[in-house]
């Protein structure tokens, strides 16, 4: 089914409005901060898949305003698989693959934004512009790699975001070790500085939840967005491990429950979506009171099956439920 081309431009009008927001609050740390989540992860190829990573590769887009024309940097923070801030399991093995790429088909191709790839191990779409190994490498434990100088118009213009939009590919290549590491979108080499206007996202997203202290829980949010062509929506959880509750706020949910996955098992459920939540995103809210940490993937789609992206920092700003109230005026 086709949108007519008036709503198609009134909706990209719109998302370019939002993108810009959420540029202005730094939109460009992946993880974000409003996000509370410590750290994206790829697995090994030789991992289990009960280690919470389900094809030991993750995508994220990174979005650069069309106007820009100064130089930008995608930098990944700890990338080696080595050290404190990874998840070693015997000896550290792991190979991590980062691969940069940009052009056509970098978000446009097929395949490009599906969250369950038929084939991981395909060469993604777009043209290669860098790629580096890491291996257990003390000169990026705790540090920066940064991808560039890049020009700005070596992305792909995507015009429903009103921008260029570069891809990053992380693949485990070999190993059973968890690589955790961070992304930032900067025009600095040396610092994390947001270019006004610039966001990220992804459509699977494999995370980390933090152990939480005795007696308390740690809370994070997911902000998948809903254009005005959703219907209804299908979450899809991985290795959950029955072990944090989720539940779905947004201006019309006001904390639906949604079920979560077993170790090593994928759960899904479908959720209307209103038309006051259409250009808008929804909070997904976890809460565990684990005293261990714990891996899993999350992606969410449409009535069609289309994946929905998750921005860094939500579109319109994080969701608040409205409450409607019949107020009657007594004499």
């Amino acid at each position: 089914m086709h949108k007519p081309a008036s709503l198609l431009r009134h909706f990209c009008c719109l998302l370019g409005l939002l993108l810009g927001v959420a540029g202005r609050v730094a939109a460009q740390a992946v993880p974000n901060p409003g996000e509370k989540i410590e750290s994206l992860v790829t697995f090994g190829a030789q991992a289990p898949i009960t280690s919470g990573d389900d094809d030991f590769t993750q995508t994220f887009f990174f979005l650069v305003p069309a106007t820009e024309r100064r130089p930008l940097y995608i930098r990944v923070f700890d990338p080696d698989c080595g050290g404190q801030l990874d998840a070693k399991v015997g000896q550290f093995n792991t190979r991590t693959e980062f691969s940069l790429y940009g052009g056509p088909g970098t978000h446009s191709a097929k395949g490009a934004t599906d969250p369950r790839p038929v084939s991981p191990a395909a060469p993604p779409t777009g043209r290669l512009l860098k790629q580096q190994v890491f291996g257990e490498d003390p000169a990026y434990d705790g540090k920066y790699f940064n991808f560039g100088p890049l020009n700005p118009l070596e992305g792909e213009l995507v015009g429903q975001f009103q921008g260029y939009v570069y891809k990053v590919v992380v693949r485990g290549l070999s190993g059973n070790d968890g690589n955790l590491y961070r992304f930032f979108l900067s025009s600095s080499p040396t610092e994390n500085v947001p270019i006004p206007g610039g966001n990220a996202f992804t459509y699977e997203y494999c995370f980390r939840i933090p152990a939480a202290a005795p007696g308390r829980a740690v809370t994070l949010h997911l902000y998948p967005f809903a254009n005005e062509g959703v219907v209804s929506i299908k979450q899809s959880n991985f290795d959950m491990d029955n072990s944090a509750k989720l539940t779905v706020f947004s201006i019309a949910k006001n904390g639906h429950a949604a079920p979560v996955s077993g170790d090593g098992q994928w759960t899904s459920s479908i959720l209307p979506i209103d038309t006051k939540e259409h250009g808008l995103s929804l909070d997904f809210r976890l809460v565990s009171t684990a005293p261990i940490f714990n891996d899993v993937v999350f992606y969410v789609t449409d009535q069609y099956d289309t994946a929905l992206p998750f921005f860094a920092v939500p579109l319109g700003g994080p969701p608040r439920y409205k409450y409607d109230i019949d107020m009657k005026v007594h004499r």
